[in-house]
């Protein structure tokens, strides 16, 4: 899908990913001893390794974020830092295509250790995706090679293998299926497969996991005395030092619930065969991975046997297992799922990863299914529990997201576990290839964001082919409207402007109704259920727990012959909303959650000095005023709500908060 974002809120945020937040990483990666660590292992220096096992992935993972975003904002200074990186990798990489800087600097002879712990395979998969990424936007080949080598690697290991070689951390799956889809390599499709269809099956799973912790730690040990030696040895080597990690409340008997999870084989997702899984349950950002992964699979070997379970597991997620934000992962000591209804806003992780890995999940279900909640809960889930993770100078991040903060979570440059900023920036670069797609004569307009779509190839009926190009203007996510021009050309059986028939669908967002017009022609209106605030309306759907319903979007389709320059004019109609999250959810009773548009809002306590938020009552909706806010930015904007007693309120969308240093915050509200 060849489209890029070309102005608006998302290309301002992209600009600063680009120009700021890619070499702010890089800084810390350099600082942090992660890119050292290649060094180390191809014999460039001598040192200690730094970070944990898995932090390879880290380094990775930024040359995927920094190849996608060469991609739309190619620089000299962003070619020479992946150029030199990609030529270490290269060096350290073993001949046979073995990358795993953990092993090869502290324990030479041990490969594929501990699989379900010390991520051996997660990190060849961002190393793979990193290949694959730096080639589509490149054309060149060395770091491709560098992951062919990798996957060969893998697939020579692993191929034929039992259960116990899965990995505890998907995303190895996501990567082979990625290369295979630019090699067509059919051992990486099968390789991929046999990890996933193999979860789940090993019946001595809880005594593998007991084994494989043991061995972890006594590694582990190891470790730390060699390092205390180094030290020793070496006086004037100052480790690096990372800030402490946010804050996170956490509620009873975490550890013990965590041991249960991951004895049991559901922390990992290892707990019964895939299609059986259909549940969200253990880490958040695991599971979503694997999902992503086997809906995947299921568009490249035509395996429907595979979806039941995604689309149950996707819906006990937006029903049960989700908070308004559309953030997942309610255990601050499981990084993951609790119980059905268990989303307590101040222990709520809601880690950022979780939500990216959402965001890939509901990409994949879209594009099997055609169906507009996939894309509604992306967009959701973009604005505000993905959004939520970067600060608006692109060098301060959130790890997790909760709902309700009395101190302690702050936006800092850098974690000990570092997998959240990457992540966001490579994201953010490909943000463009989720606004547009395509299905034989059907062209979906997926999300509403200033955009060029070139020369997308359509199968028209009868064996003809035609290319479509779009633009999109809008001045969403703030306002109301976008505008859309249609250029079709005819390919075969001709080549010519002529006008091409062909279907367009717009999403109508489930927070919104849709009014549109082709060709300034009498204008249409499509009303859909979204009267959360209304309660003498009849649900369609028992109430979600976390007060949000993406299962209300759908699609307008026009079927037309479309000529160069034909216009659609669109108006979404919308305002605030007051969410409540379902009475099964304790503690949320006689509480709102202000929507307006696709962000939820909050108070923050740097608005608010004389009130205090935790009990403060919301009163009249209809009295709600929505005002630019400059110091969020140009565009941003808040809004003014009053208590019954008169006092102001001022909320401002969720994933701005926590950029003006220190404070407290709430997004749900006492009504």
């Amino acid at each position: 899908m060849k489209s890029k974002i070309t102005s608006g809120f998302w290309y301002d945020r992209l600009k600063v990913n680009a120009q700021r937040a890619i070499f702010h990483q890089w800084e810390q990666l350099e600082a942090s001893g992660c890119i050292e660590n290649f060094r180390i292992a191809a014999g460039d220096v001598d040192g200690f390794r730094e970070g944990w096992f898995f932090a390879d992935s880290d380094s990775h993972k930024w040359l995927d974020a920094a190849s996608r975003i060469y991609a739309s904002f190619p620089t000299p200074e962003l070619a020479s830092v992946m150029d030199a990186y990609i030529s270490l990798i290269a060096r350290a990489q073993q001949p046979d295509g073995y990358l795993f800087t953990y092993n090869q600097i502290h324990f030479p002879n041990d490969r594929w250790k501990n699989l379900q712990i010390e991520h051996e395979l997660y990190c060849h998969g961002h190393l793979i995706e990193a290949g694959v990424s730096h080639h589509q936007a490149t054309s060149r080949a060395e770091a491709l090679t560098i992951a062919i080598r990798a996957a060969d690697r893998i697939v020579e290991d692993f191929s034929g293998k039992g259960a116990q070689f899965t990995p505890g951390h998907e995303e190895i799956e996501i990567a082979l299926l990625r290369l295979y889809q630019v090699t067509e390599h059919k051992p990486y499709l099968d390789m991929a497969q046999q990890f996933i269809e193999q979860r789940g099956r090993n019946p001595f799973f809880a005594l593998s996991i007991i084994q494989q912790n043991t061995s972890v730690d006594s590694r582990g040990k190891f470790v730390r005395q060699k390092k205390q030696e180094y030290l020793t040895a070496h006086p004037t080597f100052i480790p690096f030092q990372v800030p402490p990690g946010n804050a996170a409340r956490k509620p009873k008997n975490t550890t013990l619930r965590w041991y249960a999870s991951a004895l049991s084989g559901k922390y990992f997702q290892q707990h019964a065969p895939v299609r059986k899984q259909t549940v969200p349950v253990g880490h958040s950002v695991r599971f979503a991975y694997l999902e992503t992964a086997i809906a995947m699979l299921a568009r490249a070997n035509g395996d429907n046997t595979l979806f039941p379970a995604l689309e149950q597991a996707w819906d006990r997620m937006v029903s049960r297992r989700m908070y308004v934000t559309g953030g997942i992962g309610s255990l601050p000591g499981m990084e993951g799922f609790g119980n059905d209804y268990e989303l307590d806003p101040e222990f709520a992780y809601a880690e950022t990863c979780a939500a990216l890995a959402s965001m890939f999940w509901n990409w994949e279900m879209a594009q099997v299914t055609h169906e507009a909640k996939y894309s509604d809960l992306f967009e959701w889930q973009l604005y505000n529990a993905a959004a939520v993770g970067m600060g608006l100078d692109g060098t301060t991040y959130f790890y997790n997201n909760p709902l309700t903060c009395k101190g302690g979570v702050t936006r800092k440059p850098w974690y000990a576990v570092p997998c959240c900023p990457s992540n966001l920036s490579r994201t953010w670069a490909d943000l463009g290839k989720y606004i547009y797609s395509s299905d034989k004569c059907d062209v979906f307009i997926h999300q509403y964001i200033t955009s060029e779509l070139d020369n997308e190839i359509v199968q028209l009926e009868n064996d003809r082919t035609a290319s479509i190009s779009l633009t999109m203007e809008t001045d969403l996510p703030w306002g109301r409207t976008a505008t859309l021009k249609v250029y079709p050309y005819m390919i075969s059986p001709f080549s010519e402007t002529a006008p091409v028939e062909f279907t367009l669908h717009l999403r109508v967002p489930s927070w919104a109704d849709l009014a549109y017009s082709v060709n300034n022609e009498e204008e249409k209106v499509t009303m859909k259920f979204s009267g959360y605030d209304d309660p003498n309306e009849p649900l369609p759907y028992d109430p979600t727990a976390g007060g949000f319903d993406p299962r209300s979007s759908e699609w307008v389709s026009i079927k037309r012959f479309w000529n160069a320059g034909d216009v659609v004019h669109l108006h979404f109609v919308y305002t605030p909303i007051f969410r409540h999250a379902s009475p099964r959810v304790r503690g949320h009773q006689g509480k709102i959650a202000l929507t307006n548009g696709p962000f939820v809002y909050c108070l923050e306590s740097v608005d608010n000095p004389d009130v205090d938020i935790f009990s403060a009552r919301i009163g009249n909706k209809y009295d709600l005023e929505y005002f630019p806010f400059p110091p969020l930015g140009d565009h941003a904007h808040a809004i003014l709500g009053y208590t019954p007693e008169g006092k102001q309120l001022t909320f401002i969308p969720y994933h701005l908060w926590g950029n003006r240093g220190e404070s407290t915050m709430t997004v749900w509200v006492n009504e």
